[in-house]
């Protein structure tokens, strides 16, 4: 059985032992290796995902919620996702080489925080365990995002690249097979020219994992920033952190913490928004575009721009070349 010991938790959480920890932890066991039926996932049903037998791709088991706090549930979640099974079908995602250090949860956004074994995790193998777990925490109606550390520090990709916050759109619903690969695509991104009051169209070519949705990969190299001499500026503030980023009935919803408030110097607050807006539609197909902040979309930006609606593309704060 893979270690978990849960140090503490942030914004209202409790800190456990890790005798109590252990506790539940054994408890799930029993409950986990008693029932021979577990993945048999009917509609309705809770469940949490864990690998097949082979550990190649993911599977659906079943189990039974725990009430209370937020923190509480996902503390039961990742219990499961390291409780062994009797089932040859299915193993627990977490292997019982790596140790889950601390897991805490702040504005909608769980942090996993494993030691240094994770990162001897082969790479399929990583990819899988980590699509189980953030899509088993995201059944805890209160988390919105995950994101992983190892040692305190953010989770990077095998490029060096910063993973930071996960959601459901990061990942191929493709159970018992093979998570996907990277891909090159060109995006077309909106920054804003010299003045901060007008935008500039900069054609990005990037390689990306396929398993991430174009609107996130459209946001995250948006705040990136453009590239060096192009005569573009940044338009979304760095200290910023993208939550997540879902779409339903063809209209966007973007997550930002309050940081996103905090605006780029001389930079318009429209030409922030319709960076946003007018990036997202020009690389996908929604049609309208819904940015919150910590979930909330009773907002003013800057105390300007109302985002308490969806937004759709607006040609007139992009600069012509006449201009």
């Amino acid at each position: 059985m893979c270690q978990m010991v849960i140090k503490g938790t942030a914004n209202k959480a409790k800190k456990h032992g890790f005798l109590q920890v252990f506790g539940m932890m054994f408890c799930v066991c029993l409950l986990l290796t008693a029932c021979a039926s577990r993945m048999d996932v009917r509609p309705g049903d809770d469940y949490v995902y864990c690998l097949n037998g082979e550990r190649t791709g993911l599977v659906r088991v079943s189990y039974e919620p725990v009430s209370g706090e937020a923190y509480e549930k996902a503390e039961a979640i990742l219990a499961i996702l390291c409780a062994p099974s009797e089932d040859v079908h299915y193993t627990p995602p977490i292997p019982e080489s790596v140790t889950v250090k601390e897991c805490f949860i702040n504005y909608a956004v769980a942090t996993v925080d494993f030691d240094k074994a994770y990162l001897d995790l082969p790479p399929l193998e990583e990819k899988l365990v980590r699509a189980a777990v953030v899509q088993s925490l995201l059944q805890v109606p209160e988390i919105s995002g995950v994101e992983f550390t190892v040692e305190s520090e953010g989770l990077t990709d095998a490029e060096g690249h910063k993973i930071g916050v996960m959601n459901e759109n990061d990942f191929v619903q493709n159970y018992g097979g093979m998570l996907s690969s990277y891909e090159e695509t060109t995006l077309t991104l909106y920054f804003t020219d010299e003045t901060g009051e007008m935008l500039v169209a900069q054609n990005v070519k990037v390689r990306y994992n396929s398993n991430i949705s174009r609107e996130k990969l459209t946001v995250e190299k948006l705040m990136n920033g453009p590239g060096k001499e192009s005569g573009a500026y940044a338009t979304i503030n760095p200290a910023a952190t993208l939550l997540s980023v879902t779409v339903k009935d063809d209209i966007c919803y973007v997550n930002f913490d309050r940081e996103f408030l905090d605006s780029v110097d001389e930079v318009k607050p429209e030409a922030v928004i319709y960076s946003i807006v007018n990036s997202i539609i020009a690389n996908t197909s929604v049609e309208k575009i819904q940015i919150t902040v910590n979930g909330e979309k009773s907002v003013k930006y800057m105390e300007t721009v109302d985002l308490s609606q969806p937004l759709g593309w607006d040609g007139s704060w992009i600069k012509s070349e006449e201009e």
